[in-house]
């Protein structure tokens, strides 16, 4: 398996990915929305053998401070391929992007004990909330730079695709 861009022939595949992955279309509309926008993303594909078999997509959120920062959402597994690491090298992978693609900080509305363990903490312990009334343990952050988010607090604001689904 290994971690590459999406392509534009990966599209579909990518929309059944997400549905196969999720209970509802919104995550794959989601997704398909946000492809449409003006916004940089940074979207990679797990693949085996020609199979698609994740997808992760970052897009970004604004805080404010000048600060560039990414939203990590969504990432889907095949069922079938998931708790095999496809997960775990799309996360790694997508972080690597981001960090090179100059981005500061990561943002994640997703489950504590599956984040956490990419470095990403509860974002209450730097002031910093989401938009969305979400439990606080479950909104969490990754500084890519070292002390990158030291002195800032706010909302971080997703785009309004987000809004949407």
């Amino acid at each position: 398996m290994h971690v590459r861009f999406e392509q534009p022939g990966d599209i579909e595949k990518i929309r059944d990915v997400n549905l196969q992955a999720f209970e509802s279309d919104a995550e794959a509309n989601l997704v398909d929305t946000l492809r449409n926008t003006d916004v940089e993303l940074i979207s990679r594909v797990a693949e085996e053998k020609g199979e698609v078999l994740g997808h992760i997509l970052f897009s970004p959120v604004t805080l404010g401070g000048g600060l560039r920062i990414m939203g990590l959402a969504p990432m889907a597994v095949l069922p079938m391929w998931q708790n095999k690491g496809v997960g775990t090298k799309l996360v790694n992978v997508g972080l690597q992007a981001c960090e090179k693609a100059g981005y500061e900080a990561v943002v994640v509305l997703g489950h504590a004990d599956y984040y956490s363990r990419f470095g990403f903490v509860p974002s209450l312990n730097f002031g910093i909330k989401s938009e969305y009334d979400v439990p606080p343990e479950v909104f969490m952050l990754k500084e890519l730079h070292k002390g990158a988010l030291k002195g800032i607090t706010g909302t971080v604001i997703y785009h309004q695709a987000f809004n949407e689904i």
